[in-house]
């Protein structure tokens, strides 16, 4: 018996950007994936929706991938994107969006995706116009997807409990990190790289945007805390003959929506010499920053996933992260946990990173390769795929 042809539509604007983080890597790497594992199916047809032509790093076409790019730009989700599905809703058996975004209408039956919902839990640390945005639009998105993709069993839980949703609606599909096997770091770029920010070590690392569900306040009072406990005491905690005021904290990302208070709280800090925020980085230098690092502090108050958590494990830089939302999914075992409203906590486990003996550390690492395991973009696209599939 003949197979079934599969038509796919994707939402694929969310991947088509050169600087991807956050949800423009998730969308990314599942199209780039899910190209891969279909190549030779043919009973497997995509056509990816865009407002611009494609970034030459997505997908070539071929046969059963191909990429059509239509407008009005304006309110393209709400408008230009319906209208295409009801033109073509013979050549489509099923739409997927790897965002939050669906259109308001669609005839085609559709599967949405969630990132998390902290614009719920704190709508303050959102810009007006976005946190209307995110709460209308994910809304009906939710209510009207046949499936809804979630990013952690935590976005999962949230989703089922905020829109009152079944169970059997949500499934899970884990972000990953991709590493690039081809990638070399030359010696002269490890170096170049620390002194363009003067960076020394020891120090303790933070990658990710800057912005206010971060907690990089209590990050701040944190390192001061701890600084000062070693200043005074007459053991240093470091290891190696390295002295407490050489210790620096790194800030290492793009400066996000509402920083002010952020950096505002830097520039009035003590040790503001020691703080160093690098702006957006390279990923040779992201690299770099993770594997000479003391730690990575991840201490968010909220995080849907957290991929600077996976990122450290893989770099071989020991994590400290939040023990609520979904980093401890992330780090399983392989990391300190901590109350991120606790300064003295954070403050504390700090020190046990520091304090922590060579076989400590090497023992941590290895369960750190091992809960990697847990995460790829393989075992992901073939979620996403089989849920389309169920449509």
């Amino acid at each position: 018996m003949k197979k079934k042809i599969l038509r796919i539509a994707i939402d694929g604007n969310e991947a088509n950007v050169s600087q991807r983080v956050g949800s423009n890597a998730y969308a990314f790497e599942l199209l780039s994936t899910l190209e891969k594992m279909t190549a030779d199916q043919e009973d497997v047809l995509f056509t990816i929706l865009l407002t611009d032509a494609p970034v030459k790093e997505l997908p070539t076409t071929r046969k059963g991938w191909k990429y059509r790019v239509f407008g009005p730009k304006a309110l393209w989700t709400q408008f230009a994107l319906p209208l295409y599905l009801w033109k073509h809703q013979n050549e489509i058996d099923v739409f997927f969006t790897p965002g939050h975004y669906a259109p308001r209408v669609s005839v085609i039956p559709y599967v949405s995706s969630v990132m998390d919902l902290a614009f719920l839990e704190f709508p303050r640390q959102f810009k007006k116009k976005d946190f209307l945005q995110l709460s209308e639009w994910t809304r009906y998105s939710v209510k009207h997807a046949k499936k809804i993709i979630a990013i952690s069993q935590h976005t999962r839980k949230d989703v089922i409990e905020r829109y009152k949703v079944k169970p059997d609606k949500v499934v899970v599909a884990y972000p990953a990190i991709n590493v690039d096997q081809k990638l070399t770091i030359k010696e002269s770029e490890r170096i170049q790289t620390l002194k363009k920010w003067n960076i020394k070590q020891p120090y303790l690392l933070y990658v990710g945007t800057t912005q206010p569900r971060k907690n990089l306040v209590r990050l701040v009072e944190a390192f001061e805390e701890l600084v000062k406990k070693g200043s005074s005491s007459k053991k240093s905690p470091f290891i190696n003959g390295n002295k407490v005021n050489e210790l620096q904290l790194v800030i290492a990302g793009k400066v996000g929506w509402l920083a002010e208070p952020i950096l505002e709280r830097i520039k009035d800090s003590p040790l503001k010499e020691k703080i160093i925020l690098t702006g957006y980085i390279s990923e040779k230098e992201k690299i770099i920053l993770f594997r000479e690092s003391l730690c990575t502090v991840l201490i968010g108050l909220y995080e849907g996933f957290g991929i600077p958590a996976l990122e450290a494990l893989h770099y071989g830089s020991i994590p400290i992260v939040s023990n609520t939302t979904s980093l401890p999914e992330v780090v399983g075992n392989a990391g300190l946990l901590v109350d991120p409203q606790n300064t003295t906590e954070i403050s504390k486990a700090l020190q046990k990173i520091i304090e922590m003996s060579a076989k400590e550390r090497a023992k941590m690492l290895k369960r750190g390769r091992e809960q990697l395991k847990k995460f790829s973009w393989q075992k992901s696209a073939e979620v996403v795929l089989r849920t389309l599939q169920t449509l």
